[in-house]
């Protein structure tokens, strides 16, 4: 057991990290680092709505089994449950939660920040959903899920492509932003399904390729953190969070006057 809990704890030390570093980006910003801080809250409790989505479309998924899909292959119900129940419930409510959390802390939000606050979003889901692996789970898997930290590779994919929606005006941006974080994860959780494996031994690369897919997002998220400092399109206020200089200054000494008061408690 003290071996598990050992385990679980160094496993959560990247996630843990990649939300300090994302959090610093803008040391001198109170307001950023305070917004940083409440997404990943809203991150962490997320796990809520998410279980109870979960549950109604698990119940809808057994009604469907047991009538349209009576006489259906059994890796079509898979299919189902690790898209659909798992998947999308995971994927939608984040992508809500972004959305939420962009219009309850106003702010002139850049690319890059919009990006770094659903990635803070997904790295909070990911440590919560780790929690049930620090009692009973193998410790390779436990290192595999830390060190890969899919929440976060497709948070930064979200994150992505939803600023772009914010930055061009199109739609179809918005709708990549949720779809292709969503294949990309109900592919993953159906790629370890043992009803695939058992169908045929070679379907386990697949869950290997996408296991690796994770760490190349991962890549790509620090490369694009590093990158994007550079990039004026970037770094620039969206239009759709712009506000005026005098607000943002009267927004940041209020901040840093909050923060200096409960030092100072």
């Amino acid at each position: 057991m003290l071996i598990s809990v050992l385990i679980f704890l160094i496993s959560i030390v990247p996630a843990v990290l990649i939300f300090i570093w994302l959090r610093n980006r803008h040391k001198e910003d109170a307001i950023y680092r305070q917004n940083c801080s409440y997404a990943f809250k809203r991150g962490l409790i997320s796990v809520l709505p998410i279980l109870a989505l979960s549950a109604g479309l698990y119940f809808l998924g057994k009604v469907l089994k047991a009538t349209l899909l009576q006489n259906a292959h059994p890796l079509v119900y898979k299919a189902i449950y690790t898209f659909i129940v798992l998947a999308f419930a995971e994927e939608i409510v984040k992508y809500i939660t972004l959305k939420k959390v962009l219009k309850k802390k106003p702010y002139a939000y850049s690319w890059a920040d919009v990006t770094a606050l659903m990635v803070i979003i997904g790295t909070g889901f990911g440590l919560i959903e780790d929690l049930p692996y620090a009692i009973g789970a193998d410790p390779v898997t436990m290192l595999v899920r830390g060190f890969t930290m899919g929440h976060i590779g497709y948070g930064f994919v979200m994150g992505w492509f939803y600023a772009k929606h914010l930055y061009t005006g199109k739609k179809r941006y918005s709708a990549i932003a949720i779809l292709l974080p969503w294949f990309v994860h109900g592919l993953y959780d159906f790629s370890l399904s043992p009803e695939l494996l058992e169908l045929n031994d070679n379907f386990a690369f697949l869950g290997v390729s996408l296991a690796l897919l994770d760490i190349v997002l991962l890549i790509l998220m620090f490369l694009y953190f590093k990158r994007s400092k550079h990039k004026e399109i970037y770094q620039s206020p969206l239009t759709a969070f712009a506000c005026s200089e005098q607000t943002n200054r009267v927004a940041t000494e209020a901040a840093t006057n909050s923060l200096d008061n409960g030092d100072n408690t």
